[in-house]
């Protein structure tokens, strides 16, 4: 850790008091990703937090306003690197909405929901393992990370990818049906990882140390929620009852037709914010294990539109779709690889990603490419809080506020 101190002589003569100027980061395995942050501490107690931002910009925006609209996909694999497969779907939301299609058929959504719990266990396992071992924890990021891969064996099993997917296609277009020996698989999965959670649970919610490494650290109150544009299990912890898979305005994907429970904390501190993961992974276990029964019994036809809507998209009047000759092959590759022309307009769609509303704002001007692609990522918004949640608190609170606000820079410095 790089460290540079700075008396302030005058405060210190009148005072008898030392503040330090702390450096913290880039380079420490606390911050999860590339942070750096500037502490004014008296003593071990932090006064000021200046976050440095922008170590890992990419410029992933201006990137996919030069792209085709379905060719920007990978994009969002590569921003919230522990949540993949739920930004695809935000911003395969938006396309479609552009294009006018709000409703996939059942089939395709059942599958959209299905990878979305699967990449909320995925996400809060990360979070919760890493936290722990930020904290002094070793045992749960070895039983978190046998469950991460064998999510990210089926990830690889229906797109080749083990977490850069690229799974998810707007309106589903030429996706294969979902494989019956996979499905059993899920299920095995889903019984088994009960036993992890529960094992996390014994060595973490009832220890007294981290109980007092959590309890009381780090408060939010739904004003700061508010000023901040906090949402997701942040903004749960306080009491702030929103969830777009409830939310009777806001659902997507039939979310309102299968039964679940959204969790809400009182005190709005990191061990509420545990909590809550937790039992947010128990209930993605829940709607997996529904969804993927729903799947093997469910219509396989996973194409949303049908033959006429296709030859208007693709401008092709003698488009089929099947490629069963080598006319109809040279057809697809054609007009996929000329991209999909869109009319002018604005949409925005959002999702409840596991840290947060993630949500794709997209400008079309009649071509291929968007015109304007603006992206709300939960984690620029909760990082941004964190000078208010560490002020007066030890300079030891910080790795474990950063590991509970759960942030990835990917999508911080797009």
């Amino acid at each position: 850790m790089n460290r540079s101190f700075f008396f302030n002589w005058n405060l210190y003569k009148k005072h008898n008091t030392k503040n330090i100027i702390l450096n913290f980061g880039p380079q420490h395995p606390a911050a999860h990703g590339v942070l750096r942050l500037i502490l004014q501490l008296e003593g071990e107690i932090i006064q000021r937090c200046d976050i440095h931002i922008g170590l890992l910009h990419r410029g992933s925006e201006s990137l996919m306003e030069a792209k085709h609209y379905e060719k920007s996909i990978p994009y969002f694999d590569r921003m919230d690197y522990c949540s993949m497969m739920s930004q695809e779907h935000a911003f395969v939301l938006a396309i479609e909405n552009l294009m006018k299609i709000y409703e996939a058929n059942y089939y395709t959504n059942l599958v959209r929901i299905l990878f979305d719990e699967l990449t909320r266990i995925l996400n809060h396992t990360l979070a919760i393992a890493c936290h722990a071992l930020d904290v002094g924890s070793m045992s749960s990021i070895f039983w978190a990370f046998e469950e991460r891969e064998k999510i990210m064996e089926f990830y690889e099993r229906v797109s080749g990818a083990r977490m850069h997917a690229a799974f998810h296609k707007p309106l589903n277009l030429f996706s294969p049906e979902i494989d019956q020996n996979l499905l059993q698989d899920i299920l095995y999965f889903v019984q088994n990882c009960y036993v992890t959670l529960n094992e996390m649970h014994n060595v973490l919610t009832f220890n007294k140390i981290w109980k007092q490494r959590l309890i009381n650290v780090g408060v939010v109150t739904s004003e700061v929620c508010e000023n901040y544009n906090l949402t997701g299990v942040m903004s749960r912890s306080c009491g702030i009852k929103r969830d777009l898979r409830l939310s009777s305005k806001d659902v997507y994907s039939n979310y309102n037709l299968i039964s679940f429970k959204s969790y809400f904390g009182v005190n709005g501190d990191c061990f509420d914010r545990y909590l809550i993961r937790m039992l947010e992974m128990g209930e993605s276990l829940h709607i997996i294990n529904f969804v993927t029964n729903k799947l093997l019994t469910a219509d396989k036809t996973v194409n949303v539109l049908n033959t006429n809507v296709l030859q208007n998209l693709y401008y092709n009047k003698n488009m089929k779709n099947s490629y069963t000759s080598m006319e109809d092959l040279i057809n697809h590759f054609i007009h996929w690889h000329s991209g999909i022309a869109i009319k002018t307009d604005v949409e925005i769609s959002y999702i409840e990603a596991p840290k947060g509303e993630f949500g794709v704002t997209l400008v079309s001007n009649n071509s291929t490419k968007p015109h304007k692609c603006k992206v709300k990522s939960p984690s620029y918004y909760n990082l941004q809080a964190l000078p208010v949640l560490a002020k007066g608190h030890y300079l030891a609170d910080i790795a474990a506020l950063i590991g509970t606000i759960d942030i990835v820079f990917g999508e911080v410095d797009r």
